[in-house]
């Protein structure tokens, strides 16, 4: 018999909840609204419902490894309870895993979600043929996490992995961290949409002004598609992000020499016009960059792609946690 796991995405727009083989193959997924404004039990509730409903579909065909849960915020791995998550109002100091396993009857694991999205890629993504690599991920804000030996690398206090919090520009703009210049000021969707409304507004982006004026939810989306359309100003703006990653990256692979960097996220999708300025600065900044360039055949070569299993690399991820857990757990069912 094969086994499964049941792997959650929580974000602050969508929950997604997946059953996933050992295999790697995705048996079926469901996704909601997350409705944050109902409170953190509403939503704890729902999910364990939808989680029971999804396990029982595969009950008899597979053997249950687990739940694994992936959260955008602070976690102590040890207890289970969640510090704090800025698009989870209210769900500060919540002692999630506990509050999850009382309904489910089952033990549960909690990870950050963008470690989860690493070992995601990790597992049936870009980095299947390595041990060991970075990700990160570009969205509303800039995330990232390391997988070391097949396994999430947590740090000290589990927040290894903020590298959207790495100053890139020790002048440059304030971030919500207190901190000036991080990268997640350059790189985000947030900081994508920034500049572009910055130019129009200095008059410097007529064909952005124009695209602003009939779209009222003008976004990074918006800013994109003005880029391939040839927008000079739009290629400026996603190659100023590309040269902001270029720098961080260029300090991740001088300090770990990691076989492979993941670029992942929403904003991945731009890989076309902002990658091009990104590996322009890895050439001019990473001494350990260019030596795996100039090897005899590559053999040792530093790999950046962009990921490859888009916006499912989280939910997959979180499947995979139970399956790696040091603990083996025979789950007969979940509890009604």
């Amino acid at each position: 018999m094969r086994s499964f796991a049941i792997g959650v995405d929580l974000g602050g727009t969508n929950l997604r909840i997946a059953a996933v083989e050992d295999s790697g193959r995705l048996l079926q997924s469901l996704s909601t609204a997350t409705e944050v404004a109902r409170g953190r039990d509403f939503v704890i509730a729902e999910m364990a419902i939808a989680i029971r409903e999804l396990a029982r579909q595969f009950a008899s065909t597979h053997k249950l490894l687990g739940i694994g849960v992936g959260v955008p915020g602070i976690i102590d791995l040890a207890t289970g309870t969640l510090h704090s998550a800025a698009n989870l109002p209210g769900w500060s100091n919540y002692p999630m895993r506990s509050e999850l396993e009382s309904r489910l009857g089952v033990p549960v694991l909690l990870e950050n979600d963008a470690n989860c999205a690493a070992l995601g890629e990790k597992w049936i993504g870009a980095g299947r043929e390595v041990e060991d690599l970075c990700m990160i991920t570009l969205g509303t804000g800039v995330g990232g996490g390391f997988v070391i030996q097949g396994k999430p690398w947590h740090g000290l206090i589990g927040m290894a992995g903020e590298i959207g919090h790495m100053t890139v520009f020790p002048d440059g703009s304030l971030c919500g961290c207190g901190n000036y210049g991080c990268l997640e000021q350059y790189a985000s969707a947030t900081a994508i949409r920034r500049m572009a409304a910055e130019a129009v507004a200095d008059g410097q982006a007529s064909g952005l002004a124009r695209c602003m004026e009939s779209d009222p939810a003008f976004s990074a989306r918006t800013v994109f598609q003005c880029a391939l359309s040839g927008d000079t100003t739009a290629l400026k703006i996603f190659a100023a992000a590309g040269h902001a990653l270029g720098i961080a990256l260029a300090s991740l692979i001088n300090a770990l020499n990691f076989p492979l960097y993941v670029v992942g996220g929403g904003m991945s999708r731009a890989w076309e016009v902002f990658s091009p300025a990104l590996f322009s600065e890895l050439r001019k900044r990473s001494i350990v960059f260019r030596a795996g360039e100039s090897s005899p055949g590559k053999q040792k070569s530093t790999t950046v792609v962009p990921a490859q299993l888009a916006g499912d690399a989280g939910l997959i991820g979180a499947a995979r946690l139970p399956m790696i857990a040091k603990s083996s757990w025979n789950f007969c069912s979940l509890a009604v």
